[in-house]
């Protein structure tokens, strides 16, 4: 018989039988467990130990995964260059531009017949370079689109990699040979036990073996947003990609990747997610035929899918394991749409609709108006008879207007804002910001409040008992074990080691020099780290107490702010409870006084405890916690124990935990980080409001917030708890009012005693308020699963990439890899960038675009004729402006950033400032212009260019105009490297190596271009004398620049900037550079009904712009939505 490690290498139980286990629930499940006799029997049969877990050696494990798979998705295959070219080629700019190229290539070959007589015909040569427009502009789209798709590629292989990455640093509590080791989740195999607890996101199906007040959030397999409870006993299946709420346990692992219930779904899905596209688009056109109709049905959208949202009623389960989620945490329906654009996007989409408006205008008014002279000249003044050739007139006139189309639209925009984003994203992963959502970078620039937690954000999360009261004696040191009454002193070391977390401990460091490793909950680190101080072992306690032997355990939740654990005691029960002192002293009522002496803990006592001890520490800024216990004996009871005949009610919590003895109370120090005081004052500089919101008592958040100089002494504002907070931002039927919320949230700095649900109350009041005209940017740190709702209701959500539970990473769209607020000064740093990047390139491409229009459509009026051909306006607008996106987007954030004001969300995109620069320069190179057309053949006597036939070579006189023009372009792109008024436009220019390559590029390229470029570009020669005019010309705008500069920008009206406020939600289409996949709604073609698995729901939401960060696969559980929290 075959062996592996010396057991046989035949198993107890099949593949097939354990996938069919793990497609059943409840009293089900329990049945098909009990067939295979039992949870134990399993663990036989799968040859793996309960307490001990899997030897761990190579070859045991090796033949699991050959038996049973391997835990691991074969991810989605990437987007080919192809696929990406496409997409890009979707872009409503591109395809205006896309027509154009169409529209003037084929009217290129149109030959009418041509009279020869007529002097109008074009001549050859003529003939053969017409063709070059139109060529022209569709290598200008090529291009254009080529840039885009090379950089989502080289983005999609940016994130694929940093997926692989963060996938490699998710771990999991595994127990091997009875040790508990952090394993790779991609290393679970069938057979192994896991701890699981709080936050955690499960890696593979399984069956608990043990679980203390588990409940799990399914939602993400079956849409159900209720929590479900879990217990050996009733319903012990937990599935892989489903969020632990509450409690802890162990299991055992049944099935790994593709045949775990999210693999088997994974694999469905590929194989009919097309089919399912295909029968949505169906259904759209019919729905859109309806409407038509007018028939009002709502079948468009996502409506129409059996799958949507949580539409599961007609489904509920018959058994009672669902625990409604929180009434409070479900927060109104509106929070189910769409999240809003990114502010940027927003103005972006407005100016990109305003400008393509005004563009659209002059195009038409330059065709009828060249159109209505040729028709007058020729029919009405030269009484002339209609020919075949007058065609070629009306394209010449038609391919003008086209081209001031071109212009007038900014391609290069979508181009700069990718550019930018990219670059920054890239940048920012270096300073310990790892962006999920791109939109995500540039909104954080314009953030006006971070609402920050306290522990392990603001100070470092190393944390030490620092003082302790026992028996009536407070120590600021560590207390000698014997001078503490023994009784009390075995009860208070018994009672924390065994009432914390057994995936908790404290580990010797690599390093002897260094303190020793925390693992596991930090506030629980620190008690345990109390009994080590004191010279006894926990281990030893746990050792006698295994989790298998509790009773009950209450797990510690954001509504308990406490944790209780009852174990068995001497025929009867012990309950130990630990939290908030405050809460747990009101729950106590009795207390070991001097010497051990057990005493009545009275109303008076708990008051002057509070006043004595608990208040002194938190302004200390300690966070404080009391241990306490009761005893319930079968015999005769003393005065602080409880007689019973029978096991108590233990679901009557509120009864069970009560009428404790209180242990002690001790002092634990969370230190400030020694950088943050610094960078909350740079974001105090920076018009940035940074508030606390933490659990931790009032007096303990009033001192941390001074420390951090979020408070300083002399202020005046609000320090408020969670229930007083409440008390003033609801009416008497206990609802939220926005104007309530207004009074309170622009004074208030700290809230403390807060849970989840006034967290996210803050943030989505302070984002909806209109109490001030410039609107609220909000930014909110989380690291808890319950801080789901507040991260994914902020406009940019923070998640701690270390003590960050995986639920709060799945909600956000930064995480920050060190934890550190330190990183969120530099994210600002980075988004102001950004936007300041794009607001530069607005302003040097809309320069270009107002004086290349004004000069088309006046030659056109004038001289019959552009003084800019197509092809030298497409030099200037393509080249120019893809060169132009890449140089000014690619400038460095420097510390000057971090000293304005956020602009908010109405601030105009244009402000008053670019527009005196824009309008400033367009009037000097207008007039540099119409002078040269006009009387600059004169002044350099040259021949004139005016009133050329058609068939004319190239005049010296145009190409001075054309060469002028570009000059000028080029050094305004100097100027426009400041958008605030700064005089010295020179400061930090050869820190940007991309600019001034690019800016030489261009000017080597311009010269080749007039002097070679001939009919192409129809340009002709110019000697030095004419090359220094040009240059003379170019190098004024940036002397009529400090001219401009010195007009105050006050005088200025305010109607003239644009960009101002959010586009209406109608107009809100999906812009140029805006992934609707960055959203975290579902797709119509992302969610299917599987058959044969009940409700089984699931979204297939993984974009390059959508890193996975805790999965291990590539199939993602639909988010968490705000009502599932």
């Amino acid at each position: 018989m075959a062996t592996v490690d010396g057991r046989p290498a035949q198993y107890g139980v099949t593949l097939r039988q354990l996938r069919e286990l793990m497609e059943t629930r409840g009293a089900e499940g329990l049945a098909k467990i009990n067939a295979l006799g039992g949870p134990q029997d399993l663990c036989k049969k799968l040859f793996t130990s309960p307490t001990d877990g899997l030897s761990g050696s190579k070859g045991d494990l090796q033949h699991r995964r050959e038996v049973f798979g391997s835990n691991l998705i074969p991810p989605k295959p990437p987007k080919t260059f192809l696929t990406l070219v496409w997409e890009a080629l979707q872009d409503v700019t591109l395809i205006i531009l896309e027509v154009a190229a169409v529209v003037s290539l084929g009217l290129s070959f149109y030959k009418p017949s041509e009279d020869e007589s007529d002097p109008a015909h074009l001549d050859e040569e003529e003939g053969h370079y017409q063709w070059i427009e139109g060529l022209a502009i569709l290598i200008s789209v090529i291009v254009v689109v080529i840039v885009t798709a090379f950089n989502d590629y080289t983005k999609e292989r940016q994130f694929r990699g940093l997926q692989s990455r963060i996938e490699g640093e998710h771990k999991f509590a595994v127990i091997r040979s009875s040790e508990v080791n952090q394993v790779p989740i991609s290393e679970i195999v069938v057979g192994d036990i896991c701890q699981i607890k709080y936050g955690d996101l499960l890696p593979a199906d399984g069956i608990l073996l043990q679980s203390n007040d588990l409940k799990i959030d399914e939602s993400s397999l079956t849409g159900e947003s209720d929590h479900v409870k879990k217990g050996e006993s009733f319903d012990p299946m937990v599935l892989s990609g489903t969020h632990v709420m509450e409690g802890s346990g162990k299991m055992l692992v049944t099935a790994v990747g593709v045949n775990s219930q999210a693999g088997i779904i994974f694999t469905l899905l590929g194989a009919a997610v097309d089919k399912q596209e295909k029968e949505i688009k169906q259904m759209k056109k019919e729905a859109k035929k309806q409407q038509k109709k007018g028939q009002r049905k709502s079948l468009t959208g996502d409506d129409d899918l059996p799958a949507s949202g949580n539409s599961h009623g007609n489904h509920a389960r018959p058994d009672d394991n669902h625990v409604p989620a929180p009434a409070a945490d479900k927060p109104a329906p509106e929070t189910s749409h769409k999240k809003e654009k990114s502010v940027l996007q927003a103005k972006l989409t407005k100016l990109a609709i305003q400008i393509g408006y005004a563009g659209s205008t002059i195009a038409v008014l330059t065709v009828i108006i060249l159109v209505i002279q040729f028709c007058v000249h020729t029919f009405v003044i030269n009484q002339q008879q209609w020919k075949a050739t007058y065609i070629n007139n009306l394209v010449k006139h038609l391919i003008i207007g086209v081209t001031v189309l071109v212009v007038a639209v900014p391609e290069g925009l979508p181009l700069a804002v990718t550019l930018s984003l990219a670059y920054s994203v890239k940048k920012m992963m270096k300073d310990n910001n790892l962006v999920r959502h791109l939109d995500a970078c540039e909104t954080m620039g314009n953030a006006t409040a971070i609402c920050s937690d306290k522990t392990g954000t603001l100070t470092t999360n190393r944390m030490t008992v620092v003082q302790s009261y026992i028996c009536e004696k407070l120590c600021k040191v560590t207390p000698n074990y014997r001078d503490i009454p023994h009784e009390v002193a075995e009860t208070m070391i018994e009672g924390i080691s065994v009432n914390s977390a057994f995936t908790s401990r404290i580990m010797p460091s690599q390093d002897p020099t260094a303190p020793p490793m925390q693992v596991g909950n930090k506030t629980e680190c620190a008690l345990l780290g109390f009994v080590v101080a004191l010279g006894q072992s926990y281990e030893g306690v746990r050792e006698r107490h295994p989790e298998e032997s509790f009773t009950r355990v209450y797990t510690f939740n954001s509504v308990r702010k406490s944790m209780s654990t009852v174990i068995p005691y001497k025929g009867g029960y012990r309950l130990y409870t630990k939290g908030a002192s405050e809460i747990v002293l009101k729950k106590c009522s009795f207390i070991y006084g001097h010497e051990g002496r057990l005493e009545k803990f009275t109303r008076d006592m708990q008051e002057r405890l509070v006043r004595q001890v608990i208040e002194p520490m938190a302004c200390d800024g300690l966070r404080t916690i009391s241990v306490a216990y009761r005893d319930f004996v079968p015999g005769k009871a003393e005065i602080n124990q409880v007689h019973i005949d029978q096991e108590p009610n233990w679901d009557d919590e509120d009864n069970i935990v009560n009428n404790l003895t209180c242990l002690c109370v001790v002092g634990i120090e969370d230190p400030v980080r020694p950088e943050v005081p610094e960078a909350i004052r740079k974001c105090q500089k920076a018009g940035i409001t940074v508030r606390m919101v933490t659990g931790d008592n009032v007096n303990t958040a009033r001192s941390i917030a001074v420390k951090c100089g979020i408070l300083k002494p002399s202020d005046d504002f609000l320090i408020l708890e969670g229930k007083e907070f409440n008390t003033r931002i609801r009416d008497a039927n206990g609802e939220v009012q926005q104007h309530l919320v207004d009074k309170v949230w622009p004074k208030l700095r700290v809230l403390a005693r807060s849970s989840p649900t006034d967290k996210y109350t803050l943030v989505k009041g302070m984002i909806e308020s209109k109490a001030f005209d410039t609107r609220e940017v909000v930014a909110v740190t989380g690291d808890g699963t319950n801080d789901g709702p507040a991260l994914k209701k902020a406009d940019v959500g923070f998640a701690m990439g270390i003590a960050g539970t995986d639920v709060a990473k799945e909600a956000s769209d930064i995480i920050l890899t060190d934890d550190n607020f330190s990183s969120i000064v530099k994210a600002v740093m980075w988004g102001r960038n950004v936007y300041d990047s794009i607001a530069k390139f607005l302003q040097f491409q809309l320069t270009v675009n107002v004086v290349a229009v004004i000069v088309a459509f006046i030659g056109a009026c004038a001289i019959q004729d552009s003084p800019l051909k197509a092809v030298q306006m497409l030099w200037v607008n393509l080249i120019m402006d893809t060169l132009a996106s890449l140089a000014l987007a690619t400038e460095m954030p420097t510390p000057d950033l971090l000293l304005r004001k956020p602009y908010g969300r109405t601030k105009p995109l244009i402000s008053r400032t670019m527009m005196k620069n824009i309008l400033g320069q367009a009037v000097y190179q207008l007039f540099i212009i119409f002078t040269l057309l006009f009387v600059g053949d004169r002044i350099l006597n040259i021949p004139s260019g005016r009133y050329q036939p058609l068939n004319a070579e190239p005049s010296q006189h145009f190409t001075i105009i054309f060469n002028t023009f570009v000059m000028m372009t080029l050094f305004n792109e100097i100027n426009a490297r400041k958008i605030h008024g700064q005089r010295n436009v020179f400061q930090g220019l050869f820190t940007n190596p991309i600019f001034y390559s690019i800016w030489i590029g261009t000017a080597l390229s311009q010269i080749i271009i007039i002097q070679f470029g001939g009919m192409a570009f129809s340009t002709a020669g110019l000697s030095i004398d004419q090359w220094l005019w040009c240059l003379f010309f170019g190098a004024g705008t940036l002397v009529w620049g400090q001219l401009v500069t010195t007009i105050p920008t006050r005088k200025i009206p305010k109607k003239l900037s644009w960009g101002r406020g959010q586009p209406d939600p109608e107009s809100m289409q999906p812009g140029p550079d805006y992934d609707p996949d960055l959203d975290k709604k579902p797709r119509a073609g992302q969610i299917l009904w599987i058959r044969g698995l009940t409700r089984l729901q699931t979204q297939d939401g993984v974009e390059w712009g959508e890193p996975r960060v805790v999965e291990r696969c590539c199939w993602q559980p639909r988010p968490v939505l705000e009502t599932e929290v």
